[in-house]
């Protein structure tokens, strides 16, 4: 495992760190906002919902124009760099937030340039890489983003306790991590040679939503997969909300946060290199189970501690599977395509985290937390069940 890791490109490694240094950035405001609008802003957890939805909807959603505009233009670096350097230049605008509108519009320009980016970078990840190396890859692309956010909640509460808990003055340290990812694409991200255009395939309008008629039905069967799994999967900004209800000081709010990156880190990149030797769908399940694992313990949670059980059950589930569905898209999609590919399962699963989140945050205020979780966890098993029939319709054979 450790010798694959030296084998991965350094296009692959210099991604990794780009992503680590962006989530530091993000994870420093992600860690404290939902708090802040509540707390500061006095804001509702439908709001938080709402917020949260929107804005990573529009990230998946854009996705599905970047990802088409990387497949046609046949370069993916420039919007790479024009994400990143998106989301970079919102990170002021928290600081400077009044109000819930402007909290929106800050996070709705984060989430564009993610939308930006998302899609060309993890195609650029799969054109880095052989085939057999490709769970290793997103692996480990996860696993360093993951320690960055490990490290941004740990910058936030440090912050936050030698600021004596002026969240706007952390808001603007966060500008600053953002510039050094930048900084790393312009000198050490190049993209590999690429074939000769295919004109048949290159001629036209820059978007064509007719592309993805070319994706074939194992890629439509992971695409549904994906779906569910996103509806049981709402926002982490919820388990932030669970802590701060059962007692924790907004001091130590982010160290949930902590808590979930750290099990994701650490078993994003093993969970890669495992699904490259068995296969893809042997981890699905264990990944499902998992997330219901965690919705029970924050549904059943009566204190801090029990919240973060259930949080590093929450950030075991991602390990299991979030690199895990990059690998699929790549291993059932042609490769003139990968853009596209990403950018389609971006625009389905923008849709359902939406739904997810504002779904998520009106149980709350309706009917009280736990009913958020354990409406996530009927979802884990209908994914499970969805996962388990895919298996069986593919005959146990891995997918792509």
């Amino acid at each position: 495992m450790i010798g694959r890791l030296r084998e991965l490109p350094s296009g692959v490694w210099a991604l990794g760190l780009v992503s680590l240094f962006m989530d530091v950035s993000s994870e420093m405001i992600h860690a404290l906002l939902p708090v802040f609008l509540v707390a500061v802003l006095g804001t509702s957890a439908t709001l938080v919902g709402v917020i949260e939805g929107l804005g990573e909807a529009l990230a998946l959603v854009t996705r599905l124009f970047s990802g088409m505009l990387s497949d046609r233009l046949r370069r993916r670096r420039p919007l790479v760099l024009a994400g990143y350097l998106l989301g970079t230049l919102s990170k002021p605008l928290f600081a400077l937030a009044g109000s819930a509108a402007t909290v929106l519009g800050a996070r709705s320009l984060d989430r564009l340039g993610k939308g930006i980016r998302g899609a060309p970078r993890d195609a650029l990840i799969a054109d880095l890489v052989a085939p057999g190396m490709r769970g290793a890859a997103f692996g480990l692309r996860q696993s360093l983003d993951s320690f960055g956010a490990v490290l941004g909640p740990l910058l936030a509460l440090g912050l936050m306790a030698l600021t004596q808990d002026d969240y706007r003055a952390v808001f603007w340290c966060a500008f600053l991590p953002g510039i050094a990812a930048v900084l790393l694409i312009v000198f050490l991200v190049r993209e590999p040679p690429r074939p000769p255009a295919d004109g048949a395939r290159t001629r036209g309008s820059i978007w064509r939503l007719r592309d993805a008629a070319q994706l074939g039905r194992a890629y439509w069967g992971v695409l549904a997969l994906g779906v569910v799994f996103t509806l049981a999967r709402f926002s982490e900004a919820f388990i932030l909300l669970r802590a701060e209800q059962l007692g924790t000081a907004p001091t130590f709010v982010p160290l949930m946060l902590v808590i979930l990156s750290l099990t994701y880190a650490l078993g994003a990149y093993p969970a890669g290199h495992l699904s490259d030797r068995i296969g893809r769908a042997r981890l699905l399940l264990p990944g499902v189970l998992v997330l219901v694992a965690a919705d029970i313990v924050l549904a059943a949670a009566g204190d801090p501690w029990t919240v973060g059980v259930g949080a590093a059950l929450w950030g075991i589930h991602m390990a299991l599977t979030q690199g895990l569905f990059a690998a699929l898209i790549v291993d059932t999609s042609p490769a003139y395509l990968r853009g596209t590919a990403f950018g389609v399962f971006g625009l389905a699963s923008g849709l359902a985290i939406l739904c997810a989140s504002i779904l998520a945050g009106l149980l709350w205020d309706r009917i009280g937390a736990p009913s958020t979780f354990l409406a996530g966890a009927a979802f884990a098993l209908l994914a499970g069940a969805g996962g388990l029939m895919l298996w069986r319709m593919r005959g146990g054979r891995e997918a792509g």
